[in-house]
């Protein structure tokens, strides 16, 4: 916990903090835990250091009940501010009250859950959705999972073994949901999230970051609590522009690509790593963070054009004779519909060829690939999920006193400029922006404290496929829309 710095009442009797001095309000409790105020922001800044002191108390008195019957105890105390700062009833406390007997152990949903989530915020992707549900569960259970055994005490059969994470590398095209997959996995788990862009890393001695820049952003996304950082999950985008640059030996140092790769390796796979905390370049008399990475989920993500052509022939070099043409003519003697044809299955020889050093494949196991989203994929992405765009802009147009509606064939030609740019998801809302901001300037209402109240009747616009269409080609004034 932090300092303390004043006494816990004031000359009004308004209760304080001790730790930030702010006072006690609805939005701000402030609790007593063992004679000491503490707010609501504080227990949540120190939920770690209070689960280690619900611990203590427990050890103090083993006979302690769970549940409600902790009363007004030390112990009562802490559940009830950890049952405040995280909300919830009864459930809730419980849950609290557990941490004291199993403090190692968290909740870790199951790969069915953790797709259910994903199914809500990533569209399609129902292979990629599997892959990383399985492959983030087991790291996570290995972490936080209870160790022992069903009857209460550790099988020894594996008592000495250990197990490792497994990393994960993400290929798709831009705008497939790779960041997104990888920041909703990180707000499912509640663990800190921060991603790298791997264009900008060097070689250490370079001009550029040092690949230790990675964990100082994690740090910062943790607020500099290393013991929460040291499980969070790190994005690495843009992992194929470290590729190798050429096959051939050269007499130049490839500082942007393989000396990158090689300098990730042991930071992949686990190691006590050295972070300048003001990020920049290291020097002797600097002080470090020191920051073991061996829980840390790396998910690295890159388009890696150009990779499906070096499987297809890797694929067709190994069939020889015409059985291949036969079964083709074959089909279509029979006139039956031509397959449709399936995404290639990458191997670890398709990610050397490309210009990955076999030593950061090696730390990568887990490989999945994301597929282009058609244009079915990005009617249902403007609409579907929780946050989608048209749910984002209707709301916008609402602050605003206007009630926008989407026809469905509005959205069906929105999707087909998104695939005709081939930009992808992430393309729409660039689309939409272009689409609405002449809009937006001329109905857009400026707001003060004492200004007139919203108007009592919502003027309407509803966009048509045509008048989608009419405005992207610039034949369209969608304020003489508006009724």
């Amino acid at each position: 916990m932090p300092p303390r710095k004043t006494s816990s009442a004031s000359g009004s009797g308004t209760r304080r903090c001790e730790f930030c001095n702010s006072p006690s309000s609805a939005k701000n409790p402030v609790f007593e835990i063992q004679g000491q105020d503490v707010c609501a922001n504080c227990v949540r800044e120190n939920e770690e250091q209070l689960a280690e002191m619900l611990v203590s108390l427990r050890a103090d008195d083993p006979t302690a009940a769970p549940d409600d019957a902790f009363g007004s105890t030390p112990m009562g105390m802490a559940v009830d501010a950890l049952v405040a700062v995280r909300g919830g009833g009864r459930s809730e406390r419980a849950r609290a009250a557990a941490a004291a007997t199993r403090p190692a152990v968290r909740a870790v949903p199951s790969p069915k859950e953790i797709k259910a989530v994903l199914d809500q915020y990533v569209i399609g992707q129902e292979r990629a959705k599997r892959v990383l549900s399985v492959a983030v569960h087991s790291h996570y259970k290995r972490i936080f999972g209870a160790p022992a055994a069903a009857g209460g005490a550790a099988d020894p059969e594996f008592a000495d073994v250990e197990l490792e994470k497994s990393n994960i590398l993400l290929v798709g095209p831009t705008g497939s949901g790779k960041t997104l997959l990888a920041r909703t996995l990180a707000r499912l788990l509640d663990v800190p999230f921060a991603i790298a862009d791997a264009t900008t890393l060097t070689e250490a001695g370079y001009v550029g970051e040092d690949v230790e820049n990675i964990l100082l952003n994690l740090l910062q996304a943790a607020d500099m609590n290393v013991k929460r950082a040291e499980k969070g999950i790190v994005f690495v985008d843009e992992i194929d522009k470290i590729a190798r640059k050429t096959g051939n030996v050269s007499i130049t140092r490839d500082v942007s690509g393989e000396g990158v790769q090689q300098a990730l390796l042991k930071i992949v796979e686990g190691t006590l790593a050295r972070v300048p905390p003001a990020g920049g370049r290291k020097h002797p008399e600097q002080k470090y963070i020191e920051i073991q990475t061996k829980d840390i989920l790396f998910i690295c993500g890159g388009a890696f054009v150009g990779l499906d052509k070096i499987a297809e022939r890797r694929s067709r070099d190994r069939h020889f004779g015409f059985a291949e043409g036969a079964a083709a003519a074959a089909a279509a003697d029979s006139g039956e519909p031509a397959a449709a044809p399936r995404a290639p299955r990458f191997e670890t020889e398709d990610f050397i060829e490309f210009g990955l050093i076999p030593e950061f494949v090696g730390r990568l196991p887990v490989v999945t690939t994301l597929d282009e989203l058609t244009e079915d994929d990005l009617v249902r992405v403007l609409t579907e999920p929780k946050n989608s765009l048209v749910k984002q802009y209707r709301k916008l147009f609402r602050l605003e006193g206007i009630d926008l509606q989407f026809e469905p064939d509005a959205v069906r030609e929105l999707a087909k400029e998104a695939v005709a740019r081939k930009t992808g998801a992430r393309g729409l809302r660039a689309i939409l922006e272009e689409l609405m901001t002449d809009l937006m300037f001329e109905v857009g209402a400026s707001t003060k404290p004492d200004g007139p109240a919203a108007p009592a009747s919502l003027r309407s616009l509803r966009l048509t496929g045509e008048l989608v269409r009419a405005r992207l080609d610039g034949r369209a004034d969608l304020a003489a829309s508006l009724s």
